[in-house]
């Protein structure tokens, strides 16, 4: 079953608010016109509309292309007031006359970029990444057609290499954040946003495969096996409860309780730190030198929680299982030890 989802997140964590389940044309009874049906981009819309009515705190909404060439989400999306960033096709064009570039990637091509010494229009960034680690990206404001910094709609276009702009490591962006300017109008609806703020905000979006990847595999997202549609519903939300739990858990001081229970926990050697998933396709695999994984890691906050909660319920049930009287005193010294979160050497040989 395919579904819809909403996902919050910033550079330091990131976690599900909302889901829906899509259910294709062909399976109405009207096909395309059935006045039940709804897109996936008409739910992305009401799940952003549900976020608002609940008072959810975020700086933009960011969605790729499926969603961002969709002039009714860019509408919907601005008649909630609401923020966003999105991605467009390359291909991208507005009416314009024959011998003029439209197309965002032929703007691009004619911004005057020679090379790093002889930029033209294009701006240099550095991408600061999760692990600290950076990478020099470009950008370009483009100003054709509807798109401009004094209109409603900014079009940017960044990049790791303006001469062949390579599709792993292009963005064709567009918001509805104001530019920056020397004197704001009255009128602006939102903060304005600068180009690194503008690609900062768009990397985030690549949360929202990471984290469904983890649902997907870790978590059982898919195992609703034939249910109601009430059901699976409740099989969602009952993933999402233990995704966030998990995060929650691995900040919590009882997550690890002893310094020994940590190391336990934690990989004996550093490993190499590999760019987060909002750098995924840059190029920049690991970074200069050596260093830990960051704090907020899901295999460890996985383990964390799997430390202690799966002893807890397979020991208890292993025990009642074989007899009806209570644990021994080693039994229940242990399950005592597990219950408030205490973690036992799961993944260790020792």
């Amino acid at each position: 079953m395919v579904s819809v989802s909403s996902l919050w997140a910033d550079e330091g964590v990131y976690y599900p608010i909302d889901v829906e389940p899509y259910t294709p044309a062909v399976y109405e009874t009207s096909g395309k016109n059935d006045p039940q049906l709804r897109t996936k981009r008409k739910i992305a819309v009401q799940l952003v509309e549900r976020a608002v009515q609940e008072a959810i705190p975020f700086r933009a909404v960011v969605a790729d292309s499926f969603y961002g060439e969709d002039r009714a989400v860019r509408q919907g999306l601005r008649r909630l007031s609401v923020p966003y960033v999105l991605a467009l096709k390359p291909s991208h064009a507005c009416w314009h006359p024959e011998e003029v570039a439209g197309t965002l990637q032929e703007v691009a091509h004619e911004a005057g970029w020679q090379r790093a010494q002889q930029p033209g229009k294009w701006g240099r960034i550095t991408r600061t990444f999760r692990d600290g680690s950076t990478q020099e990206w470009w950008v370009l404001e483009i100003v054709a057609g509807p798109y401009g910094p004094d209109k409603m709609e900014r079009a940017i276009v960044a990049t790791t290499d303006p001469q062949t702009l390579p599709d792993l490591t292009t963005w064709d962006l567009v918001t509805n954040l104001p530019a920056p300017t020397e004197c704001p109008g009255p009128e602006a609806l939102f903060p304005p946003a600068s180009l690194e703020e503008v690609i900062r905000l768009y990397g985030l979006r690549m949360w929202v495969a990471q984290s469904y990847k983890q649902v997907k595999h870790a978590l059982g997202w898919s195992q609703y096996q034939v249910r109601s549609d009430k059901a699976i519903r409740r099989h969602w939300q009952l993933v999402c409860c233990a995704f966030s739990f998990c995060w929650y858990h691995a900040s919590h001081p009882t997550a690890f309780p002893t310094q020994e229970a940590k190391a336990l926990l934690e990989p004996e050697a550093p490993l190499p730190i590999s760019v987060p998933a909002d750098a995924a396709g840059t190029g920049k695999k690991i970074r200069e030198g050596k260093g830990t994984r960051p704090q907020a890691s899901w295999p460890v906050a996985l383990r964390a929680v799997r430390g202690w909660l799966e002893p807890w319920i397979m020991l208890r049930r292993y025990w009642h299982g074989w007899s009806q009287l209570p644990p021994p005193p080693a039994l229940q010294f242990l399950l005592g030890w597990l219950e408030p979160g205490h973690a036992i050497a799961l993944y260790s040989s020792a």
